[in-house]
């Protein structure tokens, strides 16, 4: 990651001293690629922020989603906040599902052909994680995360959003499949 570390006068040798002892350099090479991206960060970032929004939408409309966590969407806890201090956002955002049930999860992700799974949110590809409610009691400085089912984690790239909407309603499929398997053998 690249960017600035600014300070005054009282606090430079610390932070000079800090960033040579943990090797807080940019080469030459990550410097070139960074100023390149710049130049096109505005067009990339709308673009994502209205493929998210699109997204988003559609899966406010879907049966298997408890909610969705956009902060354009006004169903999202502090929309109001987002509304008033920015201008636009980026891909990045989730949707929590009805219910957890792992297997159904692991179907819902393990086919999909324009997102892959990864953490390198930003980037211009789409991406989606999973994580079951059990783990943000260790995963996060706050607990109780206030819902049951599995959130799903998305980041919406370049991609053509209508593919990326296909992609998900297979996802859906095969989720649903697995969902209604356990449901006979009950």
């Amino acid at each position: 990651m690249l960017g600035t570390a600014v300070t005054h006068e009282k606090y430079w040798d610390q932070l000079r001293e800090q960033s040579y002892l943990m090797g807080q350099c940019v080469s030459p090479d990550d410097a070139y690629l960074g100023l390149r991206g710049i130049r096109t960060l505005d067009v990339r970032l709308r673009q994502h922020a209205e493929n998210s929004l699109k997204v988003a939408e559609w899966l406010a409309t879907r049966p298997e989603v408890d909610h969705v966590r956009h902060p354009a969407l006004d169903t999202c806890p502090g929309s109001e906040y987002f509304k008033r201090d920015f201008t636009g956002g980026n891909g990045l955002f989730s949707f929590v599902l009805k219910s957890s049930y792992p297997r159904a999860t692991t179907a819902l992700l393990d086919g999909m052909k324009h997102f892959s799974m990864g953490y390198s949110w930003g980037g211009f590809e789409s991406l989606i994680l999973a994580n079951e409610p059990r783990s943000f009691n260790s995963l996060r400085t706050v607990a109780n995360p206030n819902f049951e089912g599995t959130l799903v984690r998305l980041h919406i790239g370049l991609e053509s959003v209508e593919d990326l909407i296909e992609d998900l309603k297979a996802g859906f499929e095969r989720y649903n499949s697995v969902i209604q398997e356990k449901t006979v053998t009950q």
